[in-house]
């Protein structure tokens, strides 16, 4: 099938449902996730917790980014949603509600693959409402400690992520890739969590990431991968960074048209650079990308690049 530029709003054609372990409580997770209508945004619904108030992932709604990234409403949290996150923005997908019966989202393997097969189970369809992006207008830039994270204009979607471990095993790597379903799929959606042992151990000893194991982790030790199988990328560790990066910025409600450039970044300076650049109103604007003639708009991937010639600010 011919791809599509990513001018419409998209959701799923159809519900889709999965389980597996929450990485800190180590608990079953069992979740759904349902078509939305257009301008619904990703949406978390916890069916356990009695109200169903809805939890927009935005970054109005961050409550928490210490391991994973944690949006609440109300009182009412879900953790760990930055791989699903990431499945959504990297395949150009709108509108989801997630129904959800714990309070994290369950770690699958530690990548987004699972979730990419699993919205590959029902497809993507698109909708007959523009796709609405933020677009960077100027510079906008965060430091801390050495480490610094900051927003560039460019006429796509760019993510230039460089990571320096003191570990011989991971050391300094960088990743710049220009983001399309394509590249997602390829180049980022199977690249695992990390962690190094001692460190394991050391949440393990005060009952934290209990879901944690060789099958959804990379696990390090002194002086190699513990693993069986290995890495799946030479640079798994800086592609995983990447994936995350990916996930926390899909928290601006719309993606992001700029370059995202960190040096030694995580959750926290990955959400701390939305907040930024949403609080400088000259540094940022809506636009939407023009909509076609009414036809078919069923898809299984959407790539995002746009040139900026094609959208016309709007600020409301």
């Amino acid at each position: 099938m011919a791809k599509r530029q990513g001018t419409h709003q998209t959701t799923l054609r159809d519900r889709v449902v999965v389980s597996g372990i929450g990485v800190h409580s180590g608990k079953p997770v069992a979740m759904a996730l349902n078509p939305a209508e257009a301008g619904t945004g990703i949406v978390f619904h916890r069916i356990d917790s009695g109200d169903m108030q809805p939890i927009h992932a935005r970054i109005d709604r961050l409550h928490a980014t210490d391991s994973c990234t944690t949006v609440a409403f109300d009182g009412v949290s879900v953790a760990t949603i930055e791989h699903l996150m990431a499945t959504f923005n990297g395949l150009g997908i709108d509108n989801v509600v997630v129904e959800i019966d714990a309070a994290e989202v369950p770690m699958m393997d530690g990548s987004a693959a699972a979730f990419v097969e699993l919205i590959d189970q029902v497809g993507i369809v698109a909708l007959a409402a523009p796709r609405r992006f933020v677009k960077v207008l100027k510079p906008v830039r965060i430091e801390h400690n050495g480490a610094f994270a900051e927003l560039l204009p460019h006429n796509g979607r760019r993510f230039e992520i460089d990571i320096d471990f003191s570990s011989p095993l991971i050391g300094r790597q960088a990743f710049i890739v220009d983001l399309d379903a394509d590249v997602f799929r390829r180049d980022l959606a199977r690249a695992r969590t990390f962690g190094f042992m001692k460190d394991v151990e050391f949440y393990w000893s005060r009952g934290l990431a209990l879901g944690s194991s060789l099958d959804n982790t990379v696990v390090l030790g002194e002086d190699k991968v513990i693993n069986p199988e290995g890495l799946r990328f030479a640079d798994e560790f800086v592609r995983h960074k990447t994936l995350d990066a990916v996930g926390d910025l899909a928290l601006a409600g719309a993606p992001i048209l700029g370059t995202y450039r960190s040096y030694r970044g995580g959750h926290r300076m990955n959400a701390k650079i939305v907040e930024t650049l949403f609080a400088d109103s000259d540094a940022w604007t809506y636009v939407e990308a023009p909509v076609p003639a009414k036809r078919d708009l069923v898809h299984d991937q959407m790539p995002v690049r746009l040139p900026a010639a094609a959208f016309g600010p709007d600020k409301s």
